[in-house]
């Protein structure tokens, strides 16, 4: 019973996305909810709301199969995050110039399936 979310075009550099991703790759979706919860980093947000996600879509395949899902047996199997497109901005500089900005932006992926 694997199930898989993804979130996109998120405002926030990957590589601090990353660092909440490490926190709950290989946990129970229980132990992961109370890491998200309770972290005070910005990027857990997003983690538990594709996180939850994640679960739903694992709850509606078990049900479109005819099956019942519980989540204390659910899992995260897999959670990264990659780059998404930077948005590019421009800022006055000396001398009537323009310097660039780049916004980064993430896409989280989580996958979830039952313990074996």
């Amino acid at each position: 019973m694997r199930a898989r979310a993804e979130s996109k075009h998120i405002r926030q550099s990957p590589r601090k996305m990353r660092l909440v991703a490490d926190l709950v790759r290989g946990r129970g979706v229980n132990e992961a909810y109370a890491l998200l919860r309770f972290s005070k980093k910005r990027a857990a947000e997003q983690v538990e709301k594709t996180l939850r996600s994640a679960v739903a879509n694992a709850r509606a395949k078990a049900e479109a199969e005819g099956e019942f899902v519980d989540v204390d047996e659910l899992y995260v199997k897999e959670a990264y995050v990659n780059g998404g497109p930077r948005l590019k901005r421009w800022r006055a500089a000396a001398m009537g110039r323009a310097a660039p900005i780049r916004r980064p932006t993430s896409h989280v992926v989580i996958v979830v399936d039952r313990r074996k």
